[in-house]
């Protein structure tokens, strides 16, 4: 029953689409476009993030083959017997050097006595951390001065047992330490001399044949140097009256 003027109407009934959850417009919509974005779309999306994987794995991979793929010397190069035997040889030379400086005040021969232990230490530890890289042992079983076997008598007196060339025997080497004053500088020279000849021979033979630039480079420098301290050693030598008796 209505009120008079009062028009009367009714309220329609609801529809399923009336109760329905109404979907945002406008800027309000915010859902995630791999839930919105169907079709060829969403599949050109996938095919691209597999291609920048692809390409990524083909140059990390190619990246991981350049390194695995560089190649060490190999036992029995030159490379590898001029860093174990030109260790042992720079080995006597600090030997000698350091036994010379216990024995003498003469500052020139303290000098460069120290010059050559210094010198050779640093040098041979370059040969060593060579060897650990190349993942090779620092000694062999094999005799030494193989690499040189086409060079002179080198590698065959050394086969027979022979010491290597220009290293002083042990008899030597225990006549300057028993030594004292100008005895030991001149012994000390004498020595010395002979075990640098021997040396720039080694190391030139290296610059030639070596495959490593940092051998061949090391080498060059070996030559450079001993040449020079020959000079100087053979001045010293001849100023106390030459080698001993």
């Amino acid at each position: 029953m209505t009120n008079p003027g009062q028009t009367s109407q009714e309220t329609p009934p609801l529809t399923a689409t009336d109760t329905a959850p109404q979907e945002p417009q406008g800027p309000e919509r915010t859902g995630a476009p791999s839930a919105r974005l169907g079709g060829p779309l969403a599949a050109a999306v996938v095919v691209l993030v597999a291609a920048v994987a692809a390409v990524v794995g083909l140059l990390v991979g190619s990246r991981l083959g350049a390194v695995d793929a560089t190649e060490h010397p190999a036992e029995g190069s030159v490379d590898v017997g001029f860093a174990r035997d030109m260790q042992d040889h720079h080995g006597q030379a600090v030997q000698m050097a350091t036994l010379v400086r216990d024995r003498t005040d003469d500052e020139a021969i303290r000098s460069i006595a120290l010059d050559i232990t210094l010198t050779q230490q640093h040098q041979a530890g370059q040969m060593f951390a060579w060897l650990e890289e190349w993942g090779l042992p620092q000694s062999s079983t094999e005799p030494p001065m193989l690499w040189m076997a086409d060079h002179g008598d080198h590698a065959d007196a050394v086969a027979q047992g022979g010491l290597m060339p220009g290293m002083a025997t042990q008899a030597e080497l225990n006549q300057l330490a028993a030594a004292s004053g100008e005895d030991a500088e001149r012994l000390f020279l004498t020595l010395m001399i002979e075990h640098h000849e021997a040396g720039v021979d080694m190391a030139e033979y290296a610059v030639d044949d070596a495959k490593e630039d940092v051998v061949t480079h090391l080498a060059a420098t070996i030559v450079q140097s001993q040449s020079a301290e020959l000079t100087v050693l053979q001045d010293l030598l001849a100023a106390r009256g030459g080698p001993p008796e």
